[in-house]
């Protein structure tokens, strides 16, 4: 069978205030593009719809058109779990009639006992749940990290698992050695949120969420979708995709991924401020974060650097200047000259000796100073 995996929409997300609902909505429009021309028998959405477990009305809006015309409109089935940054109450509601039209909804750990049954495969759907609410749900004093949770819900997919069936588990975790990014919420502190990728070496296919970056989890046929779009800085360099899975009946599978073309593009660009406002360099549009290399401070940069690039989401100012070798901060003598005095704080300051045309400037001034001269 071919179905397509995605994850981490998280709709309603704003980035340094930037609401990212229109450009959302033109991924997904291409997520339904997608869901046609390669004539997909399902859509997996491996959790984390929303940015928040209350999403604002215009996302639920948003998700509620996405969805209609996926399944209604294409009569495609959607698979659903929650993520960690979900309601589940919230996201599983109406679940059980949903599931006639064809909408899977596995919002808390209860649902997903049984699994989906799709072509050759049987698609287990394990919502994200804390170990606490594991040990709860599986009546197991046991279960103490998000490893024995997910450990217990992969034990009651076999045990539910139809013979003949490809087995595909769909899960929101953070598998060890993955390559993260700014944007994730982290599932636990001091690592003990993550899985190890052995869990999933048995599945046919296993569909994660929860990392931003497409990518592999240990095993080829474990794999992270990665989000809808680019949400921090840290994404930048991201290729955003939908994974579309080709699943035989006999041997490994096969994945493709899927590039997006958003509507805006997010990137870091970095350079003087005065290189800059020759631009725009690349498309003035995009989402920018700058990085600025003039070794002083720029009036009203960012004010200034709108008027080419309307889109900043954040200016970050030059490297600070290496740290002096020594461990202990050199004190001044008092007694020094003025021009030894100042040019012992532009040493400080810039990280560098003054060259000759520095100092002849600061004799002309200071020479003006003391001699009472007005400057002109």
């Amino acid at each position: 069978m071919r179905f397509l995996h995605t994850s981490d929409w998280h709709l309603g997300k704003t980035l340094c205030n930037a609401n990212l609902l229109d450009d959302q909505a033109h991924a997904l429009d291409q997520v339904a593009a997608m869901v046609k021309e390669t004539r997909a028998e399902a859509l997996v959405v491996a959790g984390d719809l929303y940015d928040r477990a209350v999403p604002p009305k215009e996302a639920v809006a948003l998700l509620d058109d996405a969805l209609d015309r996926l399944v209604r409109g294409l009569g495609v089935p959607v698979l659903i779990i929650a993520g960690n940054h979900d309601s589940p109450e919230r996201l599983g509601f109406a679940s059980g009639f949903l599931e006639t039209q064809g909408l899977h909804v596995a919002g808390p750990l209860g649902a997903g006992a049984s699994p989906v049954l799709i072509g050759n495969a049987a698609f287990h759907l394990m919502p994200y749940a804390d170990p606490a609410t594991a040990r709860h749900a599986f009546q197991d004093d046991a279960i103490r990290t998000h490893q024995d949770a997910l450990a217990a819900q992969l034990a009651r997919a076999r045990a539910n698992h139809p013979a003949g069936r490809r087995f595909v588990a769909v899960a929101h975790a953070f598998v060890a050695g993955g390559e993260g990014s700014d944007s994730e919420l982290g599932l636990a502190v001091g690592g003990t949120g993550e899985v190890d990728a052995a869990l999933f070496k048995a599945c046919d296919y296993a569909a994660l969420g929860h990392l931003h970056r497409p990518q592999e989890a240990g095993y080829a046929q474990v794999r992270y979708a990665g989000s809808l779009l680019k949400y921090s800085a840290s994404e930048a360099g991201h290729v955003k995709a939908l994974t579309l899975v080709e699943l035989p009946d006999h041997g490994p599978v096969r994945t493709e991924p899927l590039p997006f073309s958003p509507r805006r593009d997010l990137r870091r660009l970095r350079g003087r401020f005065e290189d800059l406002m020759r631009g725009p360099h690349g498309e003035a549009g995009d989402y920018l974060f700058l990085e600025l290399l003039d070794e002083g401070p720029v009036l009203d940069a960012m004010a200034r650097l709108r008027q080419i690039y309307p889109n900043i989401l954040g200016i970050q100012p030059a490297p600070a200047t290496p740290a002096l070798p020594q461990e202990v901060v050199p004190s001044v003598d008092r007694e020094l000259d003025p021009a030894a005095l100042f040019e012992t704080f532009f040493r400080d300051s810039a990280g560098r000796d003054m060259d000759e045309a520095e100092r002849a400037l600061f004799q002309e001034v200071a020479g003006r100073a003391l001699s009472g001269e007005a400057a002109e």
